[in-house]
């Protein structure tokens, strides 16, 4: 399960990464949304993930945390879900203004003519 993990995150590293370099304010922004999932995923998964385990103290167990799951990567990723759906609709807004006012949705604002 580590592979294919660690291979989903390559994955959506590098098609975001590929999309950030594209011409179109679209394909960059899809590119920083891959790029955000990509990190969600890394934080999630570097938070030990423990199947089965409560996230609130049980008073039988006691205070050992090996008997929990991690609720700081949680935490993390659920308000970077949060924060990235926010900027992603500001940044969708801002290329529409942008493309009324100068018909064409272009990072520089060029058309380029192959």
């Amino acid at each position: 399960m580590e592979a294919v993990l660690s291979i989903a995150i390559g994955v959506l590293a590098g098609s975001g990464i590929w999309l950030l370099l594209r011409p179109r304010t679209f394909q960059v922004i899809m590119g920083l949304t891959l790029i955000s999932y990509a990190v969600n995923l890394f934080i999630f998964a570097m938070g030990r993930i423990t199947l089965g385990a409560p996230p609130v103290i049980n008073p039988e167990w006691g205070a050992d945390a090996v008997h929990y799951a991690d609720p700081l990567p949680q935490a993390l990723v659920l308000t970077a879900i949060v924060i990235g759906f926010a900027t992603t609709a500001l940044f969708l807004v801002v290329m529409l203004a942008s493309r009324g006012l100068s018909d064409t949705d272009h990072v520089d604002g060029r058309e380029t003519r192959s």
